[in-house]
């Protein structure tokens, strides 16, 4: 799963890539063998098979290789090129900061699946780094979210005002430029909230998903409309009249065809959203 030109994209083989038609018809059939997708833009050595419940399309070896090589794991700080520290807003309360480099633009908050955000500083990676660390720890904001937060928050947010939205925001980003905590290495940049809810597609009252697909095998099926990205996450209404969570990442390393039937991936049950009004 990547976002491209502010469009999402599903990579379900290495190099090989489908645009997601938000808001059209959506259907896959699982084929063949699930193979590991290889790293750091490298074909896998062994062509490893990978598990039909795994959300991470890599095998051992080459989740450690690309660990190797990864600005997120702290184990590239020399990567030359700058980078900017954001701020991002998954929901009411629900903040978090992190970096990415500056020439990716916000492809990584869309990845993230954050409906809201601004850019806070830029420089080089090793002073945006300890930025992050530094004003986390100061701020008491995290720099990694669990996906069950951020998918429960959605339901929530999804009915607050972009004005609200952006408060919550840029109260937070004046506190952190004007900390004692923000380092002179670290230029800063002027806040601006982008909100992504729209982008994302993301339904007035949430997406309210009833079931999601758990795992894929060979023959597996999936039909239905897609309604909304968030992230790596998809909102289908499935033909069975429900609506499903699919993590997209499920998809990946699999070759994949046209369904030629209804769906036949298995799905589990989820709980019915808390009501706001309760809490």
């Amino acid at each position: 799963m990547r976002w491209q030109g502010g469009r999402p994209q599903l990579l379900w083989e290495r190099d090989r890539v489908s645009p997601l038609p938000l808001g059209g018809p959506f259907g896959f059939a699982v084929v063949g063998t699930r193979r590991c997708l290889g790293a750091q833009g490298l074909p896998c050595p062994r062509r490893a098979d990978l598990p039909g419940d795994s959300t991470r399309a890599l095998c051992a070896d080459c989740t450690a290789f690309d660990r190797r090589h990864s600005v997120a794991a702290d184990t590239a700080m020399d990567d030359p090129r700058p980078f900017r520290l954001y701020l991002a807003w998954f929901g009411p309360g629900l903040l978090k900061l992190g970096i990415t480099a500056a020439e990716r633009g916000d492809a990584r908050l869309l990845e993230q699946g954050a409906l809201a955000f601004t850019w806070l500083g830029e420089g080089p990676l090793a002073a945006t780094r300890r930025a992050e660390s530094a004003l986390g720890a100061a701020h008491g904001i995290p720099d990694r979210m669990r996906i069950g937060a951020k998918r429960a928050a959605r339901t929530s947010a999804a009915g607050v005002p972009a004005v609200e939205a952006a408060g919550q925001l840029l109260a937070a980003a004046d506190a952190l430029q004007t900390s004692s905590a923000w380092p002179d290495t670290l230029a800063t940049l002027s806040p601006a909230v982008v909100d992504q809810r729209r982008v994302f597609r993301l339904p007035a009252a949430g997406p309210a998903p009833e079931v999601a697909v758990t795992s894929l095998h060979p023959g597996a099926t999936a039909v239905g409309r897609l309604v909304a990205v968030v992230g790596s996450d998809a909102y289908v209404d499935l033909d069975l009249g429900r609506r499903a969570l699919l993590p997209l990442p499920l998809l990946a390393g699999w070759s994949l065809t046209r369904p030629a039937g209804p769906t036949t991936a298995p799905l589990a049950d989820l709980p019915a959203p808390a009501d706001p009004g309760l809490f």
